[in-house]
């Protein structure tokens, strides 16, 4: 069995839901080598999150944004923690809505998705900056 452990930083992305899954596959090399495992992505941050979704259409993405901003409005009354701005609680919830990780199958060298499935970073604030993941493969080497 084999582990390797990479940190990978994120350029800055606009507020929304971003399709991440080429950046991570090319931030871990080591991916080519593994015939059986699980990759295990993480992110270091309580604003923004990860998902796995449809990664064909635009829209989706588009309607994801949409529908938590419905879910999760900005702009009330019903948080006290908003020192860094309206759109400050609403991320945590959001985030934790969400989850922080993913562990993903690895199988003959690849990430074992579904055709239509891509590594979402769901960025929920105005500003929120570069974002740190630990990505964690284990698995045996073909």
């Amino acid at each position: 069995m084999n582990i390797y452990q990479k940190e990978i930083l994120l350029v800055q992305k606009p507020r929304g839901f971003h399709l991440i899954s080429k950046e991570i596959i090319s931030a871990i090399p080591e991916l080519k080598m593994i015939r059986a495992g699980m990759l295990n992505v993480f992110i270091c941050h309580t604003s923004a999150s990860l998902t796995i979704n449809e990664n064909a259409d635009p829209d989706v993405r588009t309607d994801f944004e949409t529908h938590f901003n419905t879910m999760v409005p900005e702009n009330t009354e019903d948080y006290l923690h908003t020192s860094e701005g309206p759109d400050d609680m609403t991320s945590h919830i959001k985030s934790s809505i969400l989850g922080c990780s993913l562990n993903i199958p690895v199988t003959d060298g690849e990430l074992n998705t579904g055709i239509w499935q891509g590594i979402y970073l769901c960025e929920h604030r105005n500003n929120g900056g570069r974002r740190k993941l630990i990505l964690t493969l284990t698995g045996t080497e073909k």
